[in-house]
């Protein structure tokens, strides 16, 4: 890892209407739109399922960074994550996120040290822990196919 501080840019460009065209240099464009809940179209990333989806993508990434270093063999990870947006003291905010995280190991690995090493994921996510949110993990270690 370079040392900290890092630093990520992203510039939005919009229109009056239509898509938000999300750049970071040397990463493929996105575009967004208001989530259909906002009376978007509901077929295009927004900034809420976006925020969502860096949880999961984080979470992931973290876990796999841990495991290697724990030498814990595995085989796959799936992680779903939800996050709860409500209304707290008069400001629209997401409240929770829910992590459910079904890993597979190879036959015969021991199911506690994933279990182990997917709270460790958890509580040393770079996104959740900036965020001002409650964090519920949902663990499903197997071993096989």
């Amino acid at each position: 890892m370079k040392p900290l501080p890092h630093r990520y840019t992203a510039t939005a460009h919009a229109g009056v209407e239509g898509m938000v065209e999300l750049q970071s240099p040397g990463v493929p464009a996105l575009e967004s739109a208001a989530p259909a809940e906002y009376d978007g179209p509901g077929d295009r990333w927004s900034p809420e399922t976006l925020l969502v989806a860096a949880v999961g993508d984080c979470f992931c990434l973290t876990f796999r960074a841990i495991a290697r270093a724990s030498r814990l063999e595995w085989t796959d990870l799936v992680c779903e994550v939800e996050g709860k947006l409500d209304r707290v003291e008069r400001v629209t905010r997401f409240v929770e996120m829910r992590i459910r995280a079904s890993l597979t190991l190879p036959e015969g690995a021991d199911i506690a040290s994933g279990e182990r090493l997917l709270a460790k994921a958890e509580a040393a996510c770079l996104i959740t822990n900036s965020l001002d949110l409650e964090v519920e993990l949902v663990a499903n270690v197997k071993t096989g196919d």
